[in-house]
C-alpha cells in the first residue's frame, strides 16, 4: 500500500531494450468500467506517492477511471543504478517504448478504446510524444507545465535547482517519495542541463497530434515561459489553452479547482472513449 494513498498498489514486470523492471502501478476506481480511462504522467521528480490524492480526486470529479504508475527509476519501481544517467532520448523512449509496453501488460487496449493522459512537466512532454507517435491511440491529452524545447528560464532555474539540492534537506524531503532521491535528482537535473540537451525541441513532431487537447501553465511558472503553451496552439490548433495566474510550475497542486473544472469541461466537450482493466471491451 502506498503511505499517503489507500489505493491497492501492483508492480508490472516489463522488459525494456533488454532491461528487466519492475513498475508499480495503481487503478483508481476500476469499477467505473463504462467511463474513459485517465492514465496519469508525473512529472521529473515525481511518482505515485508525490502526486498524493490529485488522481483521485480528478477522477471523483469527472467520473472516470484512473491508472497511476512511477517510471523506472522512480518511487518503489525499479531503481536506477547510481550514476547511471537519463539519454538523450528518455522522453522519448517513455513515450514510445515504455507506455505502449505497459499498456500491453495491463491489457489496456489503445486500439479500440484509447486513454486520455494527464501529464505533468516531464509527464506532460510524455503525453505529447506519445499522442504524437501513436495518434489513433489517444483519446485526448491534457498538459500541465509543458516542456516542448529547452530555454534560458529553465537552464537557469535548473542551476539554481542544483544548489538548493546540495545546500537544503532537499533530499530529505523526497525521501517519502523514493527509494533513492538522490539517484532521480541527479539524473533528472543533470539530463536537462546536459549541453547536449541545449537545442533539444519536439515542435516538429507534436503536429501530427489529432486528439483534442487542453494545455495549462501557470503564469508565474517558474521553470518555462508561456511561448511553451503558446506553441502547441500554433503547432497542434485544436488545442485548448489555459493561463492560470498567481500560479506556478504545478498547477494541479497551486490551483486544483481551477484544474478540476477545466478538465471537466475539456472531457464534457472530448469523445468518450472507455479502456478495461483486464482487457474487455463494450460494443
Amino acid at each position: 500500500m502506498s503511505a499517503s494513498r489507500m489505493i491497492e498498489t501492483r508492480f508490472a514486470n516489463l522488459t525494456i531494450c533488454g532491461r528487466a523492471i519492475q513498475l508499480e502501478y495503481q487503478w483508481i476506481a476500476p469499477n467505473l468500467d463504462d467511463k474513459p480511462l485517465i492514465v496519469f504522467l508525473h512529472e521529473g521528480l515525481g511518482s505515485i506517492a508525490l502526486w498524493k490524492h490529485w488522481p483521485e480526486q480528478l477522477c471523483r470529479a469527472v467520473s472516470c477511471r484512473g491508472l497511476v504508475f512511477s517510471r523506472y527509476g522512480y518511487g518503489q519501481s525499479t531503481q536506477r543504478p547510481v550514476g547511471e544517467n537519463y539519454s538523450a532520448s528518455y522522453l522519448h523512449d517513455e513515450a514510445r517504448l515504455v507506455l505502449p509496453a505497459l499498456f500491453e501488460h495491463l491489457h489496456v487496449d489503445t486500439d479500440t478504446t484509447p486513454p486520455v493522459l494527464f501529464g505533468h512537466s516531464d509527464g506532460a512532454t510524455i503525453a505529447l510524444l506519445y499522442a504524437a507517435t501513436y495518434p489513433k491511440k489517444t483519446a485526448g491529452v491534457i498538459v500541465a507545465a509543458p516542456h516542448i524545447f529547452v530555454e534560458d528560464i529553465m537552464i537557469e532555474n535548473l542551476q539554481n535547482a542544483r544548489r538548493t539540492y546540495l545546500d537544503t534537506d532537499w533530499a530529505k524531503r523526497l525521501a517519502p517519495y523514493h527509494q533513492n532521491p538522490d539517484s532521480v535528482f541527479w539524473a533528472w537535473n543533470n539530463a536537462w542541463l546536459n549541453p547536449a540537451f541545449r537545442h533539444w525541441s519536439i515542435e516538429a513532431e507534436i503536429t501530427s497530434i489529432e486528439c483534442p487537447m487542453l494545455a495549462l501553465q501557470g503564469e508565474q511558472d517558474e521553470y518555462a515561459t508561456l511561448e511553451h503553451i503558446y506553441g502547441i496552439k500554433k503547432l497542434v490548433p485544436q488545442t485548448q489553452i489555459l493561463i492560470i495566474p498567481h500560479c506556478g510550475h504545478s498547477p494541479h497542486k497551486d490551483k486544483p479547482s481551477v484544474v478540476e473544472h477545466a478538465v471537466k469541461q475539456f472531457l464534457t466537450n472530448a469523445p468518450q472513449t472507455t479502456a478495461y482493466p483486464d482487457g474487455s471491451k463494450q460494443s
